[in-house]
């Protein structure tokens, strides 16, 4: 049956990275402006021969399916053209970058589930002002937007304190993670609310279940009930909600990149688009695009075979 439901959940990431290609493409194929122009620079208007041997030589005349079988056929052969703009390719302009990206997403992601499972459970399980304090908390977190967090936490513990660096991404391991904490921070605080909003849900259903109190009235220990009662059965939709945050870390690192300084596929993907360099933005956006899908295939995956109360079929 698990083997069912995750056949049936790759075809549906195929089908969604296909649609989401053609989106990508299709858009930015339509999109106004010229790239070969970038090719020139110049304040003086180009020459109508060097542009049509500019667009000749990058094949910006061909028709749309055409375009698109080349440029997917690159993409499944590990190729995905050349930037216009910083004369390399795309593969190599990745390449250089994704070592800042993938370690800052890593950073946020420790930050969010460990302080927020931690919060949530404490909210639950002790209430009263601590349930108050978290919510508090954890609202005011929520409604700040990522790039007002951004500028936040440079003024004060930057600016204002000194504490970490503002921009950059640092060299050696130590270097790094001093580097990249406020970029950390701010990346990850709203969603470090949000899972310990879920898991102080989570956690409070369990505690009001049959099965719980059956456990107490039985003289089980609280501190077993607690953990192999409340926790376990809560690790469904708190692992479920951890592995949606990670995913929409991908998708907001762009910002926070950009905000800090760092040379990251997030800020190449804002600069690129900037300068409309197009096969670096279609290449980022697809890659953006199926790792968030293919992150939350893995969580419905590891969230079906681990809970019990998830039903395959419904889900297949």
């Amino acid at each position: 049956m698990i083997w069912r439901f995750v056949a049936r959940r790759t075809e549906m990431l195929v089908v969604t990275a296909l649609v989401a290609s053609i989106a990508i493409y299709g858009a930015l194929f339509i999109s106004p402006g010229d790239p070969a122009t970038l090719l020139i620079g110049g304040g003086k208007p180009p020459s109508p021969q060097l542009l049509e041997e500019i667009h000749r030589q990058y094949h910006l005349d061909d028709p749309f399916v055409q375009s698109y079988g080349r440029w997917l056929t690159g993409i499944l052969h590990g190729d995905a053209g050349d930037s216009l703009t910083y004369k390399d390719s795309v593969l190599n302009l990745v390449r250089s970058r994704i070592g800042n990206t993938v370690l800052l997403v890593g950073y946020a992601a420790l930050l969010i589930i460990v302080p927020g499972v931690l919060l949530g459970t404490l909210a639950a399980l002790r209430g009263r002002w601590s349930d108050t304090l978290v919510t508090v908390l954890t609202t005011v977190l929520m409604a700040v937007p990522t790039f007002v967090m951004s500028v936040l936490l440079i003024w004060w513990l930057s600016v204002r304190w000194d504490l970490f660096p503002a921009y950059g991404a640092g060299t050696g391991f130590a270097g790094r993670i001093e580097h990249l904490t406020l970029p950390a921070l701010a990346l990850a605080a709203s969603w470090l609310a949000y899972v310990a909003q879920v898991t102080r849900s989570a956690v409070r259903a369990e505690l009001g279940s049959e099965h719980v109190q059956t456990a107490r009235s039985r003289g089980i220990p609280e501190r077993f009930v607690i953990r192999r009662h409340v926790l376990r059965n809560a690790s469904g939709p708190i692992f479920s909600v951890s592995g949606v945050a990670v995913a929409g870390l991908i998708a907001g690192c762009s910002v926070v990149e950009q905000a800090f300084g760092i040379n990251g596929v997030g800020a190449l993907l804002i600069q690129s688009a900037a300068k409309q360099d197009l096969a670096v933005v279609q290449a980022l956006a697809l890659i953006t695009v199926v790792v968030f899908v293919t992150v939350n295939t893995l969580v419905d995956v590891v969230t079906a075979a681990l809970d019990h109360r998830v039903s395959l079929e419904a889900h297949a």
